[in-house]
Protein backbone atom coordinates (compact mmCIF):
# COMPACT_ATOMS: atom_id res chain seq x y z
CA UNK A 1 0.00 0.00 0.00
CA UNK A 2 1.43 3.35 -1.06
CA UNK A 3 1.21 6.37 1.21
CA UNK A 4 1.04 9.73 -0.48
CA UNK A 5 2.56 12.03 2.11
CA UNK A 6 1.83 15.15 0.07
CA UNK A 7 -1.84 14.24 -0.04
CA UNK A 8 -1.84 13.40 3.67
CA UNK A 9 -0.21 16.73 4.50
CA UNK A 10 -2.73 18.68 2.44
CA UNK A 11 -5.62 16.92 4.16
CA UNK A 12 -4.36 17.48 7.72
CA UNK A 13 -5.84 20.09 9.98
CA UNK A 14 -3.78 23.08 11.07
CA UNK A 15 -3.31 21.76 14.62
CA UNK A 16 -1.98 18.42 13.38
CA UNK A 17 0.38 20.19 10.98
CA UNK A 18 1.75 22.20 13.89
CA UNK A 19 2.41 18.98 15.81
CA UNK A 20 4.27 17.57 12.79
CA UNK A 21 6.38 20.72 12.60
CA UNK A 22 7.23 20.51 16.32
CA UNK A 23 8.36 16.90 15.94
CA UNK A 24 10.42 17.84 12.88
CA UNK A 25 12.15 20.66 14.76
CA UNK A 26 12.92 18.25 17.61
CA UNK A 27 14.36 15.71 15.17
CA UNK A 28 16.57 18.33 13.46
CA UNK A 29 17.77 19.63 16.85
CA UNK A 30 18.69 16.09 17.93
CA UNK A 31 20.64 15.47 14.72
CA UNK A 32 22.53 18.75 15.21
CA UNK A 33 23.41 17.89 18.82
CA UNK A 34 24.58 14.37 17.93
CA UNK A 35 26.79 15.60 15.08
CA UNK A 36 28.26 18.32 17.30
CA UNK A 37 28.98 16.05 20.29
CA UNK A 38 30.46 13.26 18.17
CA UNK A 39 32.72 15.73 16.37
CA UNK A 40 33.84 17.29 19.68
CA UNK A 41 34.66 13.89 21.18
CA UNK A 42 36.54 12.64 18.12
CA UNK A 43 38.53 15.85 17.74
CA UNK A 44 39.36 16.13 21.43
CA UNK A 45 40.44 12.49 21.67
CA UNK A 46 42.77 12.88 18.70
CA UNK A 47 44.28 16.07 20.09
CA UNK A 48 44.57 14.50 23.56
CA UNK A 49 46.71 11.70 22.14
CA UNK A 50 48.84 14.26 20.31
CA UNK A 51 49.24 16.32 23.49
CA UNK A 52 50.15 13.26 25.57
CA UNK A 53 52.82 12.19 23.10
CA UNK A 54 54.25 15.72 22.97
CA UNK A 55 54.53 16.37 26.70
CA UNK A 56 55.54 12.88 27.83
CA UNK A 57 59.32 13.54 28.02
CA UNK A 58 58.85 16.81 29.94
CA UNK A 59 56.30 15.23 32.29
CA UNK A 60 58.59 12.32 33.09
CA UNK A 61 61.48 14.65 33.92
CA UNK A 62 59.31 17.02 35.98
CA UNK A 63 59.92 19.98 33.66
CA UNK A 64 56.43 21.44 34.04
CA UNK A 65 57.41 24.91 32.80
CA UNK A 66 58.43 23.27 29.53
CA UNK A 67 55.07 21.48 29.34
CA UNK A 68 53.24 24.79 29.61
CA UNK A 69 55.49 26.50 27.08
CA UNK A 70 55.18 23.64 24.63
CA UNK A 71 51.37 23.54 24.64
CA UNK A 72 49.88 24.83 21.40
CA UNK A 73 46.72 26.87 22.14
CA UNK A 74 45.47 26.31 18.58
CA UNK A 75 45.56 22.53 19.12
CA UNK A 76 43.93 22.60 22.52
CA UNK A 77 41.90 19.67 23.79
CA UNK A 78 40.01 19.01 26.99
CA UNK A 79 42.98 17.01 28.27
CA UNK A 80 45.46 19.77 27.41
CA UNK A 81 43.25 22.41 29.02
CA UNK A 82 42.74 20.26 32.11
CA UNK A 83 46.38 19.31 32.58
CA UNK A 84 47.85 22.74 31.88
CA UNK A 85 45.33 24.28 34.27
CA UNK A 86 46.50 21.88 36.98
CA UNK A 87 50.17 22.52 36.31
CA UNK A 88 49.64 26.30 36.22
CA UNK A 89 47.84 26.17 39.55
CA UNK A 90 50.62 24.08 41.09
CA UNK A 91 53.40 26.35 39.85
CA UNK A 92 51.56 29.47 41.02
CA UNK A 93 51.15 28.02 44.52
CA UNK A 94 54.77 26.83 44.65
CA UNK A 95 56.08 30.21 43.54
CA UNK A 96 53.83 31.85 46.14
CA UNK A 97 55.71 29.95 48.86
CA UNK A 98 53.54 26.88 49.49
CA UNK A 99 55.28 23.58 49.98
CA UNK A 100 54.78 20.76 47.48
CA UNK A 101 52.14 18.94 49.54
CA UNK A 102 49.93 21.99 50.05
CA UNK A 103 50.35 23.11 46.45
CA UNK A 104 49.35 19.63 45.25
CA UNK A 105 46.26 19.64 47.48
CA UNK A 106 45.18 23.04 46.16
CA UNK A 107 45.79 21.77 42.65
CA UNK A 108 43.54 18.79 43.32
CA UNK A 109 40.70 21.07 44.44
CA UNK A 110 41.19 23.34 41.45
CA UNK A 111 41.10 20.35 39.11
CA UNK A 112 37.82 19.19 40.64
CA UNK A 113 36.25 22.55 39.86
CA UNK A 114 37.75 22.56 36.37
CA UNK A 115 36.48 19.02 35.81
CA UNK A 116 32.94 20.15 36.63
CA UNK A 117 33.21 22.95 34.07
CA UNK A 118 34.54 20.58 31.41
CA UNK A 119 31.76 18.10 32.20
CA UNK A 120 29.14 20.77 31.64
CA UNK A 121 30.76 21.67 28.33
CA UNK A 122 30.92 18.04 27.21
CA UNK A 123 27.25 17.50 28.07
CA UNK A 124 26.09 20.64 26.33
CA UNK A 125 22.98 19.93 24.28
CA UNK A 126 22.39 16.50 25.80
CA UNK A 127 19.23 17.83 27.44
CA UNK A 128 17.80 18.26 23.94
CA UNK A 129 18.15 14.52 23.32
CA UNK A 130 16.75 13.66 26.74
CA UNK A 131 13.79 16.00 26.36
CA UNK A 132 13.00 14.78 22.87
CA UNK A 133 13.18 11.14 23.89
CA UNK A 134 10.77 11.70 26.76
CA UNK A 135 8.31 14.10 25.10
CA UNK A 136 8.16 13.11 21.42
CA UNK A 137 5.80 10.13 21.99
CA UNK A 138 3.39 12.41 23.87
CA UNK A 139 3.65 15.09 21.20
CA UNK A 140 2.78 12.42 18.63
CA UNK A 141 -0.11 11.27 20.82
CA UNK A 142 -1.33 14.85 20.97
CA UNK A 143 -1.31 14.87 17.18
CA UNK A 144 -3.37 11.69 17.19
CA UNK A 145 -5.95 13.20 19.53
CA UNK A 146 -6.17 16.32 17.40
CA UNK A 147 -6.51 14.17 14.28
CA UNK A 148 -9.39 12.22 15.79
CA UNK A 149 -11.09 15.47 16.79
CA UNK A 150 -10.69 16.57 13.18
CA UNK A 151 -12.32 13.30 12.07
CA UNK A 152 -15.30 13.92 14.35
CA UNK A 153 -15.67 17.37 12.88
CA UNK A 154 -15.77 15.81 9.42
CA UNK A 155 -18.54 13.49 10.60
CA UNK A 156 -20.49 16.45 11.93
CA UNK A 157 -20.11 18.33 8.66
CA UNK A 158 -20.97 15.41 6.36
CA UNK A 159 -23.59 13.85 8.58
CA UNK A 160 -22.14 10.43 7.87
CA UNK A 161 -19.74 8.32 9.90
CA UNK A 162 -18.68 5.88 7.23
CA UNK A 163 -15.08 4.76 6.82
CA UNK A 164 -14.91 6.61 3.56
CA UNK A 165 -15.58 9.84 5.39
CA UNK A 166 -13.18 9.58 8.32
CA UNK A 167 -10.73 6.91 7.13
CA UNK A 168 -8.17 9.37 5.84
CA UNK A 169 -8.38 11.51 8.99
CA UNK A 170 -7.88 8.48 11.25
CA UNK A 171 -4.92 7.40 9.11
CA UNK A 172 -3.35 10.84 9.42
CA UNK A 173 -3.77 10.73 13.19
CA UNK A 174 -2.08 7.36 13.51
CA UNK A 175 0.77 8.44 11.27
CA UNK A 176 1.49 11.33 13.64
CA UNK A 177 1.81 8.86 16.50
CA UNK A 178 4.20 6.75 14.47
CA UNK A 179 6.21 9.83 13.57
CA UNK A 180 6.52 10.74 17.25
CA UNK A 181 7.85 7.26 18.04
CA UNK A 182 10.30 7.43 15.12
CA UNK A 183 11.69 10.64 16.59
CA UNK A 184 11.74 9.46 20.22
CA UNK A 185 13.26 5.98 19.92
CA UNK A 186 16.49 6.99 18.12
CA UNK A 187 16.83 9.96 20.47
CA UNK A 188 16.78 7.71 23.53
CA UNK A 189 19.22 5.22 22.02
CA UNK A 190 21.66 7.89 20.89
CA UNK A 191 21.38 9.69 24.22
CA UNK A 192 22.37 6.53 26.10
CA UNK A 193 25.23 5.83 23.69
CA UNK A 194 26.58 9.38 23.82
CA UNK A 195 26.23 9.54 27.61
CA UNK A 196 28.36 6.41 27.92
CA UNK A 197 31.03 7.83 25.60
CA UNK A 198 31.11 11.15 27.46
CA UNK A 199 31.27 9.41 30.84
CA UNK A 200 34.19 7.32 29.60
CA UNK A 201 35.97 10.44 28.38
CA UNK A 202 35.36 12.23 31.69
CA UNK A 203 36.73 9.22 33.57
CA UNK A 204 39.92 9.48 31.53
CA UNK A 205 40.26 13.14 32.44
CA UNK A 206 39.67 12.44 36.13
CA UNK A 207 42.26 9.65 36.11
CA UNK A 208 44.77 11.90 34.36
CA UNK A 209 44.21 14.63 36.94
CA UNK A 210 44.54 12.17 39.82
CA UNK A 211 47.79 10.80 38.45
CA UNK A 212 49.11 14.32 37.98
CA UNK A 213 48.34 15.18 41.61
CA UNK A 214 50.00 11.92 42.72
CA UNK A 215 53.12 12.91 40.80
CA UNK A 216 53.13 16.38 42.31
CA UNK A 217 52.58 15.07 45.85
CA UNK A 218 55.43 12.59 45.56
CA UNK A 219 57.90 15.32 44.82
CA UNK A 220 58.17 16.33 41.17
CA UNK A 221 58.76 20.02 41.90
CA UNK A 222 60.52 22.05 39.20
CA UNK A 223 64.00 23.21 40.19
CA UNK A 224 63.17 26.83 39.34
CA UNK A 225 60.56 27.04 42.10
CA UNK A 226 63.11 26.93 44.92
CA UNK A 227 60.86 24.67 47.00
CA UNK A 228 62.25 21.50 48.52
CA UNK A 229 60.72 18.43 46.90
CA UNK A 230 59.10 15.72 49.00
CA UNK A 231 61.31 13.13 47.35
CA UNK A 232 64.76 13.28 45.79
CA UNK A 233 65.02 13.12 42.05
CA UNK A 234 62.37 12.33 39.45
CA UNK A 235 59.59 9.86 40.05
CA UNK A 236 60.43 6.25 39.53
CA UNK A 237 59.57 4.62 36.22
CA UNK A 238 56.72 2.67 37.77
CA UNK A 239 54.91 5.76 39.03
CA UNK A 240 51.63 6.94 37.49
CA UNK A 241 51.90 8.98 34.32
CA UNK A 242 48.97 11.26 33.76
CA UNK A 243 49.66 12.11 30.12
CA UNK A 244 50.70 8.71 28.88
CA UNK A 245 47.39 7.19 29.90
CA UNK A 246 45.93 8.76 26.74
CA UNK A 247 48.43 7.25 24.32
Amino acid sequence: MEINFVELWSGMGLAVKLVILVLTVQAIACIAVVCDRVWVLLQSRARAKEFAATVQPAMESGQYDQVLRGTDPTRSSHLATYMTFGLSTFLVRVNAGDDAQRAAELTRRALERKGDAISRELNRGMNVLASTGSTAPFVGLLGTVLGIIHAFKMIAVSGSGGIGTIGSAIGEALIVTGYGLCVAIPSVLVFNWLSARIADYEAGLINAGSELVDRLETGAVPPSSGVQSAADGPIAAGSPRSATAWR
